[in-house]
């Protein structure tokens, strides 16, 4: 017997239900269960229509992901699509929470479909590296059209019911009693099959399929997954509709079992691990109403913003008047081009800005629930704020800094009880980018990190919790990126090569690009509060010094490691080869030529050495969250899974073997991690 779906007799339809919690996917023996349902339908004399629904909370929320990794069993979803469009009774899709992936393209292959208030569809599949595999690239255009099919399929768009009504992809919208309205709908079809397949696709104009093909490619960095979604869409015009089905499924099976899909699984699995462990572990997380944000800058600006548009009510605090009004007007300069854009309503602005006070008195910082400090990245400042912060906030108030690289436990110990302090890691723009480090320190109650995750969760970020220790997780794996590319400059490599190569490879921008673009005397001015720390056995590039005692501070100055005219527009500039070949010379290096791949061997494999670093000394529990943070955080192209991912794909014995090398290259200093850590 089939617990998986169900079904039963009502009012002379069959309801066949899934029940496959929490998101009915449709796993083997769903697809197995809704088979021997079609077949009951069709056997069952006293069965007019059937419907199909989901239980619990949602309809069929996409396939069980796991399966894509092993050899696909039967039966597949294309088969269960066939037998109900081959059912001689009608079967009505009854969607309510989502419907997705193979769930949608379920609902697809029935000959009506009604949906609840607030249910979403969508064909997410090429965000995992893969297309719709069971009809959807064939079945959705022939209802919305070419140009629509591609933008939703390749963007991997959710629309919502109400949309989905406008599109004539649904037929009914209905506020309650779901089912009711799907038995109704189905006795109405008077027996007769209204099947997706049989519809022709609506003929299209060849500039407008460009245009939605062109921004497809754009938008999906042309990625193999996007270029075969629109191939497959295109077919829906040109070819019956049973081959376009075949052509479908053997490209889903040769991009299923691809490197890169293996990689977007990887990173899928790893980035929903911390919700689930936190759902699973009984730490009872604290409620969060009111918000205060110290400090009006641009992190604390965009903070506030951030928290805003969550729903949370926010204080933003700041002692310089100047700084608040600026932070202040940044704020409401970013509601007021929401509104203008039309991308948020004039109700919602205004009750936005509702929830959003201002001033310079700690006073007003006393009903916050969570309070997070965003000042200047120094150590007396940060006590400074924290003595007021311990003064004035609320005994259960949880308080959290937003340091990119100081200690937290000696900011912690001022105040009169550390278990309520840790770390809130935005990364700049607060309110745009995904990442966020949350870092427990010794005393940090496991309460207020269950917190920060599900503070994270409402904000719409990818947190990853770190122990604290320098550079936490990400600048940590970044500094020794950007160390090895120094490296590499002087052995004979230049800015724009290592940029290119590793741009090439995925990455949003190269190393050098981003520091001209973030400023190179941040990074000096650390280098310069280290001097006197540091081993003078080990080897030490100096070509950023030399640029930042000329004034070249990257793009804000004109120059950095590039030369920049007045738009901004980036050229080489021959002075800094001059620069890096003395700085070869003065260390008797003799330069050498460097191949792209060479290039990037090296970044991913210090990457790796980092990370296993990192999980020896329980910076990080999961070696995964290390792969979570380079990807959300630092421009790690997501496709290529992580330096974890990829150190799994090499294997130990080769890993091991490339290590030696890369230790050689690197030479006095470079320590060398146990590997061994990153396979257990």
């Amino acid at each position: 017997m089939n617990t998986k779906v169900t079904s039963h007799l009502e009012s002379g339809v069959m309801v066949i239900t899934v029940n496959n919690p929490p998101i009915n996917a449709g796993s083997i023996e769903v697809r197995q269960g809704l088979l021997d349902a079609i077949t009951a339908l069709e056997a069952n004399s006293a069965a007019q229509a059937g419907v199909i629904i989901g239980a619990g909370t949602t309809f069929i929320a996409g396939s069980d992901i796991k399966e894509f990794s092993l050899p696909l069993a039967e039966p597949h979803l294309p088969q269960v699509i066939a037998a109900i469009e081959n059912c001689s009774k009608p079967v009505v899709c009854a969607i309510h929470g989502a419907a997705l992936g193979g769930g949608f393209e379920l609902a697809l292959g029935c000959d009506a479909r009604i949906a609840q208030e607030g249910a979403v569809v969508g064909l997410p599949e090429v965000s995992l590296g893969i297309i719709p595999g069971a009809g959807g690239t064939q079945r959705l255009p022939r209802i919305i059209g070419i140009e629509k099919s591609i933008e939703l399929i390749c963007g991997a768009t959710r629309i919502k019911a109400d949309e989905a009504l406008k599109l004539g992809i649904v037929i009914k919208v209905v506020r309650e009693d779901l089912l009711a309205h799907a038995i109704s709908l189905a006795l109405a079809l008077g027996g007769k099959k209204s099947r997706v397949r049989d519809l022709a696709t609506p003929r299209a104009e060849t500039v407008n399929i460009e245009t939605a093909t062109q921004k497809a490619l754009r938008a999906g960095k042309s990625r193999p997954q996007i270029k075969m979604a629109i191939e497959m869409i295109l077919n829906a015009m040109t070819l019956p509709i049973d081959q376009g089905l075949a052509k479908e499924r053997e490209v889903f099976q040769a991009l299923r079992i691809s490197t890169e899909a293996k990689a977007l699984r990887h990173q899928f699995f790893a980035e929903r691990k911390l919700f689930k462990a936190l759902s699973s572990n009984g730490t009872q997380a604290k409620t969060v109403d009111g918000i205060a944000v110290i400090g009006a800058g641009t992190m604390g600006s965009g903070i506030a913003i951030a928290c805003l548009s969550a729903g949370y009510s926010v204080h933003l605090l700041d002692q310089s008047a100047t700084s608040l009004v600026n932070g202040v007007k940044k704020v409401e300069d970013f509601y007021g081009a929401r509104l203008m854009n039309g991308k948020m309503s004039a109700e919602k602005v205004a009750a936005a800005l509702g929830r959003f006070t201002h001033s310079s008195q700690w006073a007003d910082i006393a009903s916050a629930d969570l309070i997070i400090e965003a000042v200047f990245e120094d150590m007396e400042v940060k006590h400074a704020v924290f003595k007021q912060i311990d003064e004035h906030a609320k005994a259960d108030a949880l308080l959290a800094t937003n340091t990119s690289y100081l200690d937290i436990e000696v900011i912690a110990a001022k105040t009169r009880n550390p278990a309520r302090v840790f770390g809130l890691h935005f990364f700049s723009p607060a309110n745009i980018m995904k990442l966020m480090e949350i870092i427990r320190l010794k005393e940090t109650a496991d309460a207020v990190i269950a917190t920060g995750l599900l503070f994270a969760k409402r904000l719409g970020k990818t947190p990853v919790i770190s122990a604290n220790a320098f550079g936490f997780i990400g600048n940590r794996i970044y500094a020794a990126y950007r160390r090895q590319c120094e490296f590499m400059l002087e052995e004979g490599a230049y800015p724009e090569q290592i940029d290119k190569a590793l741009e090439e490879f995925g990455f949003a921008m190269g190393p050098f690009a981003v520091a001209d673009m973030s400023g190179l005397d941040i990074a000096w001015a650390m280098r310069k509060s280290q001097a006197a720390s540091r081993d003078p056995g080990h080897r030490y590039v100096n070509i950023p010094d030399v640029l930042c005692i000329e004034g070249r501070f990257g793009r804000k100055t004109g120059s950095g490691y590039y030369a920049y005219d007045s738009a901004g527009k980036r050229t080489v500039d021959p002075w800094v080869h001059q620069v890096i070949d003395k700085a070869s010379a003065a260390k008797n290096m003799v330069r050498r030529p460097f191949s792209s791949q060479e290039i990037v061997d090296r970044v991913l494999l210090v990457m790796i050495n980092e990370v296993a670093h990192l999980v020896s000394e329980a910076v990080v529990s999961d070696a995964t969250d290390c792969d979570i943070a380079l990807v959300n955080g630092y421009g790690f192209p997501r496709w290529q899974g992580g330096p974890v991912f990829i150190a799994h794909e090499m294997g130990l014995e080769k890993l091991t073997t490339a290590m030696g090398v890369l230790e050689k290259q690197s030479g006095p200093g470079f320590k060398r991690a146990n590997l061994n850590v990153l396979f257990k």
